[in-house]
């Protein structure tokens, strides 16, 4: 998944979750729980969010690897 497709789709995500969030302003390398200020079950429903768009199963110990968008975008197929 390129960085376009998955700040789109973490946009989608967002915009249940928290819909005040303003992912355009983050940077690609920025810690999305402070950006966005997201607080641990903002996060843990983005990372619901993510295995439900997409089918794939996150392990908590792989959550570090989604706190970038870059980081997302790597891992998301």
């Amino acid at each position: 998944m390129d960085i376009n497709d998955t700040r789109a789709l973490l946009a989608r995500i967002l915009a249940d979750i928290a819909p005040e969030a303003e992912l355009a302003e983050v940077g690609e390398d920025e810690d999305l729980r402070q950006a966005l200020d997201l607080d641990s079950m903002d996060f843990l429903n983005v990372v619901v969010g993510l295995h439900e768009a997409t089918g794939i199963d996150i392990p908590e110990a792989d959550y570090p690897r989604l706190f970038t968008l870059t980081g997302m975008a790597a891992y998301l197929p």
